[in-house]
């Protein structure tokens, strides 16, 4: 019998991840088994175990896996207020709120992640924490450092909730209101600091 080289083990470890981002954000956690993940990836329930060593082994590789991408993409950005502004309408853009296995694992999965084991909770908390410090590092200039961070966690948390808030508003146009509310709200954030 053939043995696959390590090549092959990472790429099949990687769709394994990709798949379980798209399923635990549509699905979420506790809604995600193993067998429906393997499915996705294509893979047999007996291959999970190769590559992970439970449930929330996964579930912690997939939360940095999700929020290193969302932290690369601030960090993308040119270091300037436009890019920024652009950033915050995209996120709170109807094709996000209604593309939930593609967007944000933090919107979709946060009130989840808060009742999970500490390896979850710790692989968020590192995550969460690159992105607010990407955040900061394109605000304009603050009074202090504390200052800053305090406006990139405000920022944050202004795009989380509102985008939760929205998803689970059914009125469309009650839906894009909070939104737009949202928006104006980051956007209050930003214009403070000028």
């Amino acid at each position: 019998m053939a043995r696959y080289g390590a090549e092959h083990k990472t790429e099949t470890r990687r769709r394994i991840i990709a798949a379980a981002g798209r399923r635990l954000k549509r699905d979420g956690i506790d809604g995600s088994g193993i067998a429906a993940v393997m499915s996705d990836a294509d893979l047999t329930n007996g291959a999970f175990y190769a590559h992970f060593g439970s449930k929330n082994d996964l579930v912690a590789n997939v939360v940095t896996d999700q929020l290193e991408r969302q932290r690369a993409a601030v960090s993308a950005l040119p270091a300037d207020r436009d890019s920024l502004e652009g950033y915050i309408r995209g996120y709170l853009s109807i094709e996000h709120r209604d593309n939930q296995p593609e967007g944000c694992p933090t919107a979709a999965l946060l009130s989840e992640i808060g009742r999970c084991d500490g390896i979850v909770r710790d692989a968020y908390s590192a995550g969460a924490q690159s992105i607010v410090q990407e955040i900061a590092v394109h605000l304009p200039a603050a009074r202090s450092e504390v200052d800053r961070m305090q406006r990139a966690w405000g920022l944050f948390s202004i795009l989380v909730a509102s985008l939760q808030l929205a998803r689970a508003i059914t009125d469309p146009a009650l839906s894009a209101e909070v939104l737009d509310a949202g928006i104006n709200n980051a956007l209050r954030i930003l214009d403070s600091l000028e």
